[in-house]
């Protein structure tokens, strides 16, 4: 009986082992195929800041990668933050400027929040051998979020405003991509008090949510690009009331530099510091009646 336990252990274990090898595995994977695609991501850069893969696939079947900054025993957060970057895969800097914060954080996570970072949404628009804004299904992510009537409104927006132009595709149907799919899931599991995602090549920060949008992200300033049917702005901070920062960096195949980049970041640290809820947001609004208009 006692050597039947010990083969039953044993048996778990190795099952769990080779779990966990396939884990490494497929991030390992993931990482070659990213770091030998972006010029300012080397495989190592990817390996470094021990990305997790997730349930979530593509439809090509590659992991969606993420990495948790949990909270710290020492303090509480003041909340959730959940920073996206590859919505579209031929906006590379949207990939590598998340990659470079995630050092930051390596060296510099104080539980001020609770971070989700997910780099890459889309693997099979990226690292394809031309990089396309679509994902494999040559559907836009970024409009194929859940809309009400989805027909009259993120169809209809695609047929007469974009005259059916295919990098704004929408798909058949809200949440036909299993990319868009997981994000959705994964917001209602995390439930993050604020949304970061990074896009390009405008060169602004827009914004969709309650409470006031960032005046400036480091020398990106405030100018709103409207808010489309089927878009994460749209789903997230309109229809959920969770605020959603959208990025837009000046080039998509060209990174910011080192002090763009930083300034970028501690701006976004000092916003959600003051707006992460809504009673930071109070505390801040009242402690400082002449913050920058936004």
């Amino acid at each position: 009986m006692f050597r039947s336990y010990i083969s039953i252990a044993l048996l778990l274990f190795t099952l769990t082992s080779v779990k966990a090898e396939d884990i490494d595995e497929l991030v390992n994977k993931e990482c070659t195929r990213i770091g030998s695609k972006l010029g300012s991501v080397n495989i190592q850069d990817c390996l470094d800041v021990n990305l997790t893969a997730t349930d979530g696939r593509s439809v090509n079947n590659a992991p969606i990668l993420i990495k948790e900054y949990p909270p710290l025993q020492r303090r509480s957060p003041l909340g959730k933050v959940l920073l996206i970057g590859g919505i579209h895969g031929d906006e590379y800097s949207s990939v590598s400027i998340v990659f470079k914060w995630m050092k930051t954080l390596d060296q510099y996570h104080s539980g001020l929040f609770h971070w989700h970072v997910t780099p890459l949404l889309n693997p099979d628009g990226l690292l394809r051998r031309k990089s396309q804004r679509i994902n494999a299904n040559d559907v836009d992510l970024n409009r194929n979020f859940p809309m009400d009537d989805w027909e009259n409104t993120a169809l209809k927006h695609w047929e007469t405003f974009t005259g059916r132009n295919p990098r704004y595709y929408p798909g058949k149907s809200p949440l036909s991509e299993p990319e868009s799919t997981w994000l959705v899931n994964h917001i209602n599991e995390f439930n993050p008090d604020v949304i970061v995602a990074v896009h390009a090549p405008h060169g602004i920060v827009d914004y969709d949510g309650p409470r006031d949008a960032p005046y400036k992200l480091g020398r990106l300033h405030l100018n709103l690009l409207g808010t489309y049917p089927g878009s994460l702005g749209n789903y997230a901070g309109i229809q959920r009331k969770i605020p959603v920062v959208t990025i837009e960096l000046p080039y998509a195949g060209i990174m910011p530099t080192n002090k763009e980049i930083n300034d970028i970041w501690r701006d976004m640290v000092r916003w959600l510091s003051e707006n992460i809820t809504e009673e930071a947001y109070i505390e801040s609004h009242s402690i400082n009646q002449d913050a920058a208009p936004s």
